[in-house]
């Protein structure tokens, strides 16, 4: 499926900010941003004159390459938050798709089978974080920023390329560095379908491909020291 639209591309940064206002239910934004209005508005404009960059399924926020962010993974004093978009949790997950919970039941028959529940498995001294709306991750990520003023927090996290480039500028907002692993399959590709997956209406299923499966892994056991080991 085409990553975008024609039509939903145009203006799609400036979309994705009266989104995130307007459907501020959990007051992030009093919360969390004006608590440094200045500092938050400038990375934010200084954001907007940046070109996103990718290679190949790896969007990257605030890291130079794959390879730049895989050398920062090794700082085990950084805060390594790894995520994953509900919507390529499999129809048969025994905690439901559109929630933030994940079994990883040892023994049941999908679990064994997810690649959700590989990296669970894994990840060490990780955040964990099972993904329903955007506001959900920007609430734990503003949440962990503020926590550690003073930690780097590093981020590896699944999502359709329309969500990727809609909230990339407020990543590099809050400072935090990382890739955005784009999904594929039955993405969001329309601002109509974005909004209906954040409702839980997401009938399509969606997929991480197997070369990027791979490298996610990598980086998984680069951060656990199994690749130095």
């Amino acid at each position: 499926m085409e990553g975008i639209t024609g039509k939903t591309r145009r203006f799609l940064r400036l979309k994705s900010l009266f989104y995130l206002i307007r459907h501020d239910e959990t007051n992030i934004l009093r919360r969390y941003i004006w608590k440094k209005p200045f500092t938050y508005t400038f990375r934010l404009l200084r954001s907007y004159g940046e070109k996103p960059k990718r290679e190949k399924d790896f969007f990257l926020c605030g890291v130079k390459s794959v390879d730049d962010f895989a050398n920062k993974l090794t700082n085990q004093e950084a805060i390594f938050v790894l995520g994953f978009s509900y919507c390529h949790k499999p129809f048969e997950c025994p905690s439901g798709r559109f929630t933030d919970q994940c079994a990883m039941e040892k023994d049941h028959p999908v679990c064994s089978q997810c690649f959700i529940g590989k990296c669970r498995h894994l990840s060490k001294n990780s955040h964990l974080l099972f993904i329903p709306t955007v506001h959900y991750i920007g609430d734990k990520m503003c949440e962990l920023v503020h926590r550690y003023p003073k930690k780097k927090v590093l981020f590896l996290i699944t999502a359709c390329e329309m969500s990727l480039r809609m909230f990339h500028d407020w990543g590099r907002m809050l400072g935090i560095e990382g890739l955005g692993v784009r999904l594929d399959g039955r993405i969001c590709n329309t601002m109509q379908a974005f909004i209906l997956s954040e409702k839980g209406i997401k009938p399509g299923l969606t997929v991480v491909l197997d070369e990027t499966q791979k490298k996610m892994l990598e980086l998984i056991k680069i951060r656990t020291g199994e690749e130095t080991a």
